[in-house]
Order: structure tokens, then sequence, then C-alpha cells
């Protein structure tokens, strides 16, 4: 039967989703801090071995091996007092910088004195020294201890969530509208928070906390305050990853989706083609008494969508395209790729469509400049002069104030975190302790976790101005 600080261990790794290595990890440097605070040098390289099962403890000084050097005495003295803090840097002139690197004896042996603890030590071992455990830790070793434990598990939480949503980036996922921060959206995806810009907001759709909505993950990066996923309602991978998961014949690639066209909240046109005579690509999409296209319509807000059978002939393409109106006769310049069709008064409405709609988004599918142009006619629409619906003369999101709005949702996720980290139990021993005790833990952490990266450096710096709250 495991012992109950296994079983503590166990219950983290299910809640937080973590590798029961990673949380071992975790505690072991959190012990190794506790040592150097209360008993050891904050320069001092110091190894734990911590064992759930009995709850024992190894503890080793650990040295690298380096050559003999000449070593002045205020090197001992002062700068490397284990009551000061390191020195401020000072400008080095040439002959220090062709002296080499200077010699610390918290973290290097000199190879003469490695020699005598191990007489075939050579330059660039590591030696480790066992040392005494102590008989117990005092509070500020323990503050700084959960401290340690509290940030490492953070970081480790966010880069399991990083990975976890870098394989899915491209996918269609299910998620819960969260809550608006200004402009943005914040999508919980279960493990992850998700943010949706204005851009990628359909226009007319309302999003409201609680609201489960299908979103495309566009990108998954690892920022300064974790993972940041960005996830879209308007791209037109969307509608391709909604025709993959409700027709089987375009997810084993039986039918293909040439090219999409789509005016997000409004209207979309989908070009399909399939390479067997005896399949019917468009048939295949609406299904049965349009059961599989009114899912993905309903998917998509009630946003329609135009089915159009793809075609290797680019005039019968543009025909294709002009649906539901039917066209008489295309004219193609090659050279300038512009497309002029034909068609009877009472199809002209049609063709040109709302505002221009029909045939912009026909332009966009086949890639061709088109003009509609009344049978015996002049030209009466063209796809170039025609206006988006809902469009503004100016750009109706600021991308500056985007920025600023996205990075303050974030700021949100990381407090709430830390409130999370706070309201956890607190040793009654812990609970009497002054605010400068508690900040004192904070320098211990950051000096026992010194950032390797942009994102540690931030989260140090963040758990140095966010201390826990003190419970009365």
């Amino acid at each position: 039967m495991s012992s109950p600080i296994e079983q503590a261990i166990r219950q983290i790794v299910e809640e937080k989703g973590l590798s029961y290595e990673s949380v071992m990890e975790t505690i072991e440097a959190a012990l190794a801090a506790a040592f150097r605070k209360d008993f050891g040098n904050r320069l001092q390289n110091i190894e734990a071995k911590f064992n759930p099962a009995d709850a024992s403890l190894q503890l080793w000084d650990v040295k690298t091996v380096v050559e003999d050097q000449e070593l002045p005495e205020k090197v001992e003295e002062e700068e490397f007092d284990e009551f000061k803090r390191p020195p401020k840097p000072v400008e080095e002139s040439e002959e220090d910088l062709d002296e080499g690197p200077r010699f610390n004896p918290k973290m290097e042996l000199m190879l003469t004195d490695a020699k005598a603890l191990k007489a075939d030590a050579e330059i660039g071992d590591v030696l480790r020294t066992e040392l005494d455990i102590p008989s117990e830790f005092g509070r500020m070793a323990a503050m700084t201890a959960k401290q340690v434990i509290t940030q490492k598990l953070r970081e480790a939480e966010r880069e399991v969530t990083y990975n976890e949503y870098k394989e899915h980036e491209g996918d269609v996922l299910m998620g819960t509208v969260q809550r608006r921060q200004g402009r943005v959206i914040l999508v919980e995806l279960g493990r992850g928070t998700a943010i949706m810009r204005p851009d990628d907001q359909v226009p007319g759709e309302r999003y409201y906390p609680g609201d489960r909505i299908r979103v495309y993950i566009m990108s998954v990066d690892l920022g300064m305050r974790g993972p940041e996923i960005l996830v879209s309602r308007t791209a037109p991978e969307l509608v391709l990853e909604l025709f993959k998961t409700e027709i089987p014949e375009i997810a084993d690639g039986t039918v293909r989706i040439e090219a999409i066209a789509r005016e997000p909240g409004s209207r979309s046109k989908v070009a399909v083609a399939c390479d067997d005579n005896g399949i019917d690509p468009i048939g295949a999409c609406i299904g049965q008494r349009g059961a599989r296209i009114q899912t993905i319509i309903g998917e998509l807000g009630g946003e329609k969508v135009d089915i159009i059978e793809f075609d290797a002939d680019a005039g019968l393409f543009v025909m294709n395209a002009l649906a539901p109106a039917k066209v008489e006769s295309v004219e193609l310049d090659e050279e300038s790729k512009v497309a002029t069709v034909t068609v009877e008064s009472d199809q002209l409405s049609l063709a040109i469509g709302k505002g221009g709609q029909n045939v912009r988004l026909a332009a966009r599918l086949t890639d061709w400049r088109i003009n509609v142009a009344e049978k015996g006619g002049a030209i009466k629409g063209s796809s170039e002069g025609a206006v988006e619906v809902g469009s503004k003369p100016t750009e109706a999101v600021v991308e500056a104030e985007v920025e600023e709005e996205v990075e303050e949702a974030q700021a949100a996720d990381v407090a709430e975190d830390v409130v999370e980290a706070a309201e956890g139990d607190v040793d009654d021993g812990l609970e009497d302790e002054e605010t400068a005790d508690e900040e004192s833990a904070m320098d211990a952490v950051e000096d026992d976790a010194l950032p390797t990266s942009a994102m540690d450096e931030a989260d140090a710096e963040a758990a140095a101005i966010e201390p826990e709250e003190e419970t009365e």
C-alpha cells in the first residue's frame, strides 16, 4: 500500500495531467531550495533525491572540477559571502578577460582539491558530496519550498497544455464561451483557454458565457504568459474541417474540396470534385433530404452554403460558380484573366447577387475577375466593383487595440492562476508569517529558479510581484 505522501503526489498527477516524473522533479527542486535557504548558500548546486514511499531524503553538494587557479582572498571573503548577494557587475578590462572565467568556490572545485577526494579526478568531472540531512527545516525554508512547487507546477501545466493543443493546430474543436474581454472572446477548450479576436468572430453572431461553439485552431504558440491559442469562426478552413467531419466521402478522399470562398455569417461557396463517375459529389455533400448540409449550416450559425461542381475547364467552372443563376455564355480573356458572362435579364439579379455577393464569391472561388452582362446589352455588374456586404471604408478594428485587449485577457488568466495557487491549503505555522517573510521567500525562489527563457523570466517576475494572499 502506498504512503500518504505518494497518494498525494498521484492525486496531483491525475488532477493536473502532469507526469509523475515532473512532479517528483518539482518536489526535489523545492527541497534543494529549502536546504540552500536554511543550511547552505544560494550559489550552491544542491541535488536532492526524495523517496515518497518512506519519506526519505538524500542531498548532495555538486561541484565541477576546474583547473588550479591563484585565488585572491577577497573572492572567498567578499564576493561569495553566503550572507551577501553577488556584487554588481563591473566593467572588466582586457587583462581580466584574458584571465578567463573566475573561480566559484560554491559550484567549482580546483583539480588539486578534487584529487584529494578522488584520485583519478579530471577537469570537467562532476563530484557529488553527500550532505547530512537536517532534522527539520525552518519556516522560511518551508515557504521557499512551497513557492518553488507552486511556480514549477504552473510552468509544467503550461507546457503540457501547449504540447496538447499544438497537436490540434489546424483542427476544429468544440469549445465553451468563457467571457468577453473588450472585443476579444475567451473560449474554454478544456485544459486551455483560447482567444478569438474580433476579425475571427462572425458578424451578427452573439457569444454568451456557456455557449458551445465549434472553432478552428489557427495557431498555438508558447508566449511569455504561457500557451497562446488563437481560434477562428471566420476562417474558410472551418468550413473545410466541418465538411470532413460530416461527410464521409470527403473524409476518405473520394470527394475532394477544390476551393472555398466565404463571407462569414452570410454565404459560402464550396467547389467539389470526384474522379469516380458513379458518385455525385454535390449529392454526397447535400445528403438525403439535405441532412448533411443542414448540419453544417447549423454549425455555421445559419450561414448559407452553395455546393458547386468543380471543372478543369475555366469557362464551365465560372458558369457553375455563378449558381443559382443560369449563364448563357462565357468569354475568357486569358491574358488579363477576366471572364465576361452573359445572362438573360431575369437571371441578372441572381448572377450579381445582393450587394454583388454572388459574383464576388464566384470570382474568389474561380480566381477569375468576372463581368456580368445582360444578353444583348452592356455589362451590368462586375466582381471588381462589388462592395462586400457589411464592409466599412476603414478597418473596423485597430490592430494595436486588439493586441492590447489580447494581452489584458492573457494577464487576467495569469492572475486567476495566482489566486488559485494562493487559495490552496496553508500550514497553520505559516499563516501567521508577516508579508516581509513572504517577500523574502520569493527572493529565494528567484535565486533558486533562474530563468532560462523569456517565459521563465516573466513567470519569475510575476511570482515576485504577486505574493500569495495571507489568511487571517
